[in-house]
């Protein structure tokens, strides 16, 4: 017991235990804004994943385009709705 009250009276421990609590709870870069930076970094590092994933697939796309006269024509029937004059297009939209 008197060993207890030996540490409560040493004001390093006093100090460093303030110090500990106002870091933890009452500082600009507390726990809770120290998890809600991570979450928001984990957010944007999925965006970062995704557009990463989308700039590859478009960049192949054009790259796809560029060199298949074939992939212009499937462009051209899927997206723009052409066809050649001797053939019926039929459009089925899925809900």
């Amino acid at each position: 017991m008197d060993r207890v009250f030996k540490l409560l009276k040493n004001r390093y421990l006093i100090a460093g235990v303030a110090f500990l609590i106002w870091l933890l709870f009452f500082d600009r870069y507390d726990l809770y804004t120290q998890y809600l930076f991570q979450k928001e970094k984990d957010r944007l590092e999925q965006d970062k994943n995704f557009y990463s994933s989308e700039i590859e697939r478009i960049e192949r796309a054009i790259h796809d385009v560029q060199f298949d006269a074939n992939e212009i024509k499937r462009i051209a029937r899927e997206k723009y709705q052409m066809k050649k004059s001797s053939e019926d297009v039929y459009i089925i939209v899925e809900e």
